[in-house]
């Protein structure tokens, strides 16, 4: 008969989970299935940890965004930000849904145009855009918003190739009274620097300033700080149009908007502060409608990436082993760690149980598999009593884990898409040694196959 595992006793205080001034714990809630598919039949089916998408979702949120902002202004554009989740999947099901792409890197861009997304359907943007990056975008009519002088000056020598005037759009940079304010990308308004860029363009001649876009900062939870920043935007453009006559095209107002993932420094769960869709769009189009004429009210770009595809999203993991700490809070090490789950430094994630082991909890620490001092998923969340074996689901996970993930010990694991009607679909494989070593070249003089090899006595 074997013996059961012995655990060093300790006085721990249990709870049974009552709601506080923070709400109800999340350990008491469970995870038994998702989009009516039991998350312990996707885990026999196609093994832990598994990576989950609910199509449904997408496709929801994506139309809540364009009816909050097209309710209120007519000419509205969705560009789907492809750094925030770049799987072939799910940038077609936004495409599908009306989105452009909004890129930030010449792979980025190439995806687009794999996926068949013509170029003047793609925003570029970001602070490094290589000349050939620039002349590809221009060939193509892809919408261009600078980020510096020295591409104004680069744009200017392929416009003098091309024999004619090259649209393009100034990002700007301004203070709207939030900290840290992001200064780092775009032309500052304040100082009037954006102005004296835009100046340098019309003297140039060889190209029209057309649109204004800015992206004042991520995961804001006050909708205010949006409509700062179209007062701002507004006044500029107002005054580009008396001292140039520029009429502009587009108005992009960027992303930034918030999920309900919790963030660390927040004390209530985000899902209680996460302004909706509705909210952001009150904030914004009145001042946009009311600031151009009605006959030429420029395209309003929206570049939502977070809060779109993150409640979407979820990881599926397995306990592999329990500990008790020597500061006497329990442990739970999963098989999947920070190299998987990137956002976890930031958001306190959601962590639900899919097995039913009670409602008396404790506090735990959750690890992942890395044997890293900072592989720490969760660092203090009650859950009740869970072994070796049994099952989480850790959401929100949608957006920025599969762009910032690494292959760190362990392997990057299985996507699963579940559809509309309850298709299973795999939308990326999980990854083996010959997928993590098929770019390297081992030069013969070092095989170990090589006649002449050493060998040890």
């Amino acid at each position: 008969m074997s013996k059961d595992s012995y655990e060093k006793p300790s006085i721990v205080r249990h709870t049974a989970g009552m709601m506080n001034e923070f709400g109800r714990p999340s350990g008491l809630n469970r995870c038994y299935e998702i989009d009516g598919v039991p998350v312990e039949a996707l885990v026999k089916e196609y093994g832990s940890p598994l990576v989950v998408f609910s199509e449904s979702t997408i496709r929801e949120r994506h139309a809540e965004l364009q009816r909050a902002f097209g309710l209120r202004y007519p000419k509205v554009q969705i560009a789907w930000s492809y750094k925030t989740n770049y799987l072939n999947a799910i940038c077609s099901i936004m495409h599908q849904e009306g989105s452009w792409a909004e890129v930030v890197s010449e792979h980025e861009y190439e995806m687009a145009k794999v996926l068949g997304i013509e170029g003047k359907r793609i925003v570029v943007n970001g602070p490094y855009k290589p000349d050939t990056f620039l002349l590809t975008a221009v060939r193509d009519g892809a919408v261009i918003n600078i980020d510096s002088l020295d591409e104004v000056y680069a744009l200017e020598k392929i416009a003098a190739a091309f024999g004619g005037q090259v649209e393009i759009g100034i990002r700007i940079n301004m203070d709207t009274g939030m900290y840290p304010a992001w200064d780092r990308f775009g032309l500052n308004l304040e100082n009037g620097q954006a102005y004296e860029v835009a100046k340098r363009i019309v003297s140039g001649a060889k190209l029209k300033l057309t649109g204004l876009h800015s992206h004042i900062g991520t995961f804001i939870l006050d909708p205010k700080f949006y409509q700062q920043e179209v007062i701002s935007l507004c006044a500029f453009a107002s005054r580009l149009k008396d001292d140039f006559g520029i009429t502009l095209k587009y108005f992009n107002i960027g992303g930034g908007f918030a999920s309900r993932n919790r963030l660390k420094s927040t004390y209530l769960p985000t899902s209680y502060l996460a302004p909706t869709f509705d909210a952001y769009a009150e904030a914004v189009c009145n001042i946009v409608l009311g600031a151009f004429p009605h006959d030429k009210l420029p395209l309003l770009f929206l570049e939502t990436g977070r809060a779109l595809v993150d409640e979407a999203g979820y990881l599926i993991t397995t306990v592999g082993a329990t500990k008790r700490l020597p500061s006497g809070v329990r442990a739970l090490v999963l098989d999947a760690g920070v190299n998987i789950m990137v956002t976890s430094f930031w958001y306190d994630l959601e962590i639900l149980p899919v097995q039913d082991r009670g409602y008396f909890m404790e506090d735990h620490v959750i690890y992942g598999p890395l044997c890293m001092q900072i592989d720490v998923i969760r660092d203090l969340v009650k859950l009740p009593i869970l072994n070796r074996g049994d099952n989480l689901v850790i959401k929100p996970f949608g957006a920025y884990n599969l762009t910032q993930w690494t292959q760190f010990i362990r392997m990057r694991p299985t996507i699963l898409l579940i559809g509309q009607n309850g298709e299973l679909d795999v939308i990326r494989d999980p990854e083996d040694v010959s997928y993590l070593k098929q770019k390297e070249r081992l030069p013969e003089r070092l095989s170990l196959s090589r006649k002449g090899t050493k060998e040890k006595d």
